[in-house]
């Protein structure tokens, strides 16, 4: 049982290393720069964002660094979206392998998942690289980034299961989920401070995990001046608060995790 056990798991982590690299691969498969646009494309977007909302409409975000802090934010928002919209057809374009192979299919969206993290790391080490030059320094807070970047990963990844599940059957959620991604862009503080917000709207906002782990890494990395989930419950409860988005990114993991192993057994079957 336990030798069972043992080889399943060595033979599921070798087809999720070997998924992981043909993924980052495929990606980048006869583009003359490569690796290269992993970085590239999410600084083409924040030097367009930067012109329009720092220059020409001049966002007051409150903060030094508005430059790092924008960027910041877009690369995260831009992890979120590509790792959930990726996930959506994960499962069905993996369908001849599902066909011929008995293994766990979480591999699937999880080697999809870690792709992902991979281009955040690389664009993460680009933000900080802009922030030195914009004269940011690095102190011990940062050291609790990655138990945020976690958080959002986990949570990007709890979607992804859902996501992929239900695209088997239902293909219209891959348009769906494109309009919903839209919508949580401009209900998420990345463009605009989220003081503009009127205070019971800013209360909404920040129980949104994305947006409370936008902020919390904000607030760390770049200026302690940014608004968190404990500025705008300040007084209220805030150390209860602050649990509420961890909830809702465990229970929306586990749910969709075991929604994800039920709708499992009749993939091959469905694809």
């Amino acid at each position: 049982m336990h030798s069972n056990f043992t080889g399943r798991f060595r033979y599921s982590k070798i087809l999720l290393k070997q998924l992981v690299k043909t993924d980052f691969r495929l990606r980048y498969q006869g583009s003359v720069l490569g690796y290269l646009w992993s970085l590239l494309k999410p600084l083409f977007l924040f030097a367009i964002l930067y012109v329009v909302f720092v220059k020409i409409i001049k966002v007051e975000y409150g903060v030094p660094h508005s430059g790092p802090y924008l960027l910041l934010g877009v690369v995260l928002w831009n992890f979120f979206a590509e790792l959930t919209g990726s996930s959506v057809t994960s499962v069905v374009s993996r369908g001849d392998i599902i066909r011929k192979l008995n293994f766990p299919k979480y591999v699937i969206v999880l080697s999809t998942a870690l792709s992902s993290l991979i281009n955040l790391t690389l664009n993460l080490l680009a933000a900080i690289f802009f922030l030195l030059i914009d004269g940011g320094r690095p102190s011990i807070s940062w050291l609790v980034s990655p138990i945020l970047i976690l958080e959002l990963f986990i949570f990007s990844l709890g979607i992804g299961f859902f996501l992929s599940s239900v695209f088997v059957k239902l293909r219209d959620i891959g348009h769906v989920w494109d309009v919903i991604l839209q919508g949580l862009f401009y209900a998420t503080p990345i463009l605009f401070p989220l003081s503009y917000a009127p205070l019971w709207l800013q209360k909404i906002i920040i129980l949104n995990p994305v947006a409370q782990v936008v902020q919390d890494l904000r607030s760390i990395v770049i200026s302690d001046k940014t608004i968190n989930i404990t500025d705008v419950y300040k007084g209220e409860h805030s150390t209860f608060v602050r649990l509420i988005p961890v909830t809702i990114v465990l229970l929306v993991t586990l749910s969709a995790a075991a929604f994800f192993r039920r709708s499992s057994k009749s993939f091959a079957e469905n694809i």
